[in-house]
């Protein structure tokens, strides 16, 4: 969701407003996953949190959340709850004293973070019984011929504008780095079903789709989207899109 990193290796310091409108959201299903394998529920920590998503679902389940990110952007576009609290700062420099928490996560962010300094701090955060969980949500999937035709734009006519750190989305995170005494990741799916015009708004808040506007290659946007149309039929129907959620998850001092 957010590079960690400084200046120009920040794909998403802009945009806040439409990144939080036009994302999809994870599942309920996933914060009681998580819950249910912390040993004390009093306080997470939501590191890269972008403009909130998860927050308010571990705040269900938690005490109290903390969430993080660097982009202040993004941070203004935040979902509010009374028990999280918001803070702008890298996942490498996590300000919470030492053995405060019991879940640290992060959501479509670790591939992002200089993993060796944030692996540091989640062992200084965390508690005797705390979890890990590094989350991502995998590439859309439709069905039929938009999905045919939205497979085409991702693997191939857009593919070579993605951040190299892309990879490890796709992959699942399989081949992160993760030094920890790892436990099995819990399947679930995201599902939305949008309009027409949601979906397009979600395809352009892709880093890849930016940076092909950048590079002079916005044609491949423009042909995806205007393909869409007679495939899509009447734009006020809803249709189906699905993400795989993946991820790895560990107790941190095991």
């Amino acid at each position: 969701m957010i590079d960690a990193g400084q200046g120009g290796n920040n794909h998403f310091l802009t945009g806040g407003a439409a990144y939080a409108s036009s994302r999809p959201t994870y599942p309920v299903s996933l914060a009681d996953a998580l819950a249910e394998r912390c040993g004390e529920t009093q306080h997470a920590l939501y590191v890269g949190c972008g403009s909130g998503q998860l927050s308010v679902l571990l705040a269900d389940r938690f005490g109290r959340v903390t969430a993080t990110d660097p982009s202040e952007g993004q941070l203004e576009n935040a979902t509010a709850h009374p028990r999280v609290t918001y803070h702008p700062e890298p996942a490498e420099r996590i300000g919470l004293p030492e053995a405060s928490v019991d879940l640290v996560t992060a959501a479509q962010a670790a591939h992002w973070f200089d993993l060796d300094a944030f692996y540091a701090e989640v062992r200084r955060v965390a508690r005797p019984d705390a979890l890990l969980a590094l989350i991502s949500y995998g590439v859309p999937t439709m069905d039929g011929a938009i999905g045919e035709r939205l497979a085409r734009f991702y693997w191939q006519d857009l593919h070579a504008h993605w951040p190299q750190g892309r990879r490890h989305v796709e992959e699942g995170y399989r081949t992160l780095a993760f030094p920890f005494l790892e436990e099995a990741f819990p399947t679930l799916l995201i599902t939305r079903e949008w309009y027409l015009g949601q979906f397009i708004a979600y395809v352009c808040t892709w880093s890849a789709a930016k940076r092909a506007l950048a590079a002079g290659d916005g044609a491949v946007v423009d042909g995806f989207v205007r393909d869409l149309g007679p495939l899509w039929g009447n734009p006020e129907e809803k249709k189906a899109v699905t993400w795989p959620v993946v991820g790895r998850i560990a107790p941190v001092h095991a």
